[in-house]
């Protein structure tokens, strides 16, 4: 049974930076596609950040561009992303997903818990 455990959210101040990490038990870390979601109150969930395991390609949602990078530690078998210059909009509840697809990963089929993201003013 796959699990995925995020950490490393909290609250920070407008330009402020974080890391979250998620962490994969249960299957070959290196054969999931791996990507961030969040949502905000009163919003739909949104693709923010992916990685997909065949080819490494990377996506990132225009509002984060230049501002967050995803990577991953295939031998840890953890996905990190690093949140720069963080904006009061950027405040969300950040998910972690993974799939075994290589192509897409809009739809996941595995989720983590989630980690609260705050951004003051």
């Amino acid at each position: 049974q796959v699990q995925l455990v995020e950490s490393g959210g909290g609250l920070v101040q407008a330009g402020d930076s974080l890391r979250l990490s998620c962490a994969l038990s249960g299957g070959t870390f290196s054969r999931y596609s791996m990507a961030w979601f969040r949502q905000a109150p009163g919003r739909e969930r949104e693709l923010v950040a992916s990685m997909m395991w065949a080819r490494g390609e990377i996506y990132y949602r225009h509002s984060v561009k230049d501002r967050f990078t995803i990577s991953r530690d295939n031998v840890k078998g953890i996905v990190y992303l690093q949140m720069d210059s963080l904006k009061p909009e950027d405040s969300a509840v950040y998910y972690c997903a993974a799939d075994t697809d290589a192509v897409t990963i809009t739809a996941p089929t595995y989720w983590g818990r989630g980690t609260q993201v705050t951004v003051s003013s």
